[in-house]
């Protein structure tokens, strides 16, 4: 047997933000099935952090804002790089686990890995890395085939004999943020078992945004021919957002934008009949909880559909597809901007429809909803 199997003290590093840890926990959640079940703590970014508290396979977190990711703002040289390294140093890991994406140098955090003296450090990586990892696999995306993130990572540590019999996402629902969600929603006069259609119109990126006026109309039709309440959601800099759908529909709605702790999200979007949403954090907590997802897919990727969850993925297929931008580089946003509303409507008609044991009627006058990009 290699050194994996018997690994009891492993660090995973994920730098990126909360739905890029979340794409990582059916990996994680295969670390844990080892006969040892290791302690697992995860070294990733503040973002990252707030959604590994909620991952019950995650031990222990570590923070530190890498000077090599985007998100990471310029600070002086050197002192956070190196207290992290002894921060490692004196955890005495095992083993290093490294997760990127395909675009991504593990490079940088298996120097840290290195110069910690964690003995075995497991990563993709596009050149060969010499000492830097003892478990090097050759990084062969984009160019001999696409995965979804979770499958990545499910293969990496496959490749050392980690597997999971549970490949969804992992994100858990504290049973007291459900009692403060209830208690927020009777507040509100909103119904806490019949139903509601959640919508989260934001993303960080520009280009992976549905357009203000497109989920205007949406709500325009959904609430004219289904009637459950509409829930808006979005960060506290995502409230006159919001404000603009809201006012542009005209239809009456409830926002909680920049109102809800990261866990009462999770626990309105457990809640939901269905999510309406951007490719954005929540499309994969609600993937992680169970909601039926309706994801807005701007194709800038491939790989970041709701992993295993109930629902459609909606885009206009455009030449210009997979540019991996947050702006999108031909200014008109067409894989986005070019869905109908009424298609994105039938869709959560459809899902609805799904969801019921006895299937509403919907309006013959709405479109059939597009296809899936991918399937899991």
């Amino acid at each position: 047997m290699s050194f994996w199997s018997d690994a009891r003290n492993l660090l995973c590093i994920r730098l990126d933000s909360l739905g890029d840890v979340i794409m990582t926990t059916p990996a994680l959640r295969a670390l844990k099935a080892s006969p040892f079940i290791p302690k697992v703590t995860l070294l990733t970014s503040p973002s990252g952090a707030a959604a590994a508290r909620l991952i019950p396979e995650i031990d222990e977190v570590i923070l530190y804002e890498a000077p090599w990711m985007k998100a990471t703002a310029p600070r002086p040289f050197g002192a956070e790089d190196k207290a992290v390294v002894r921060r490692l140093k004196q955890a005495k890991f095992d083993g290093a686990v490294l997760f990127t994406t395909y675009s991504q140098s593990p490079l940088p955090a298996a120097m840290l890995c290195y110069q910690a003296g964690i003995p075995h450090r497991l990563a993709y990586c596009r050149e060969n890395p010499y000492q830097l990892l003892t478990d090097w696999f050759k990084e062969t995306e984009p160019e001999k085939h696409v995965r979804h993130e979770a499958r990545r990572h499910l293969d990496l540590v496959a490749s050392v004999g980690y597997r999971a019999m549970d490949e969804r996402l992992s994100f858990s629902v504290p049973p007291e943020a459900r009692s403060r969600m209830l208690a927020i929603l009777q507040a509100k006069g909103l119904p806490v078992l019949g139903g509601m259609i959640v919508i989260h119109p934001g993303a960080t990126a520009p280009s992976r945004r549905y357009a203000a006026a497109g989920f205007a109309e949406v709500m325009k039709l959904l609430h004219e021919h289904i009637g459950l309440p509409l829930v808006l959601t979005g960060s506290g800099s995502e409230k006159e957002l919001v404000e603009e759908i809201q006012d542009l529909s005209g239809v009456p709605s409830t926002s909680f934008a920049g109102a809800l702790q990261l866990d009462e999200l999770a626990a309105l979007l457990e809640m939901a009949s269905v999510v309406l949403v951007n490719n954005t954090g929540p499309a994969h907590i609600a993937a992680a909880v169970g909601a039926p997802v309706v994801s807005l897919y701007a194709l800038t990727n491939p790989q970041h559909t709701p992993w295993k969850a109930p629902g459609r993925v909606l885009f206009k297929d455009v030449p210009c597809r997979f540019c991996y931008k947050s702006i999108c580089p031909e200014g008109h946003h067409a894989c986005l901007d070019q869905l109908d509303p009424a298609l994105v409507a039938a869709a959560v008609c459809d899902v609805l429809a799904e969801q019921a044991s006895t299937p509403p009627e919907f309006p013959s006058a709405f479109k059939p909803s597009p296809t899936l990009l991918c399937s899991h």
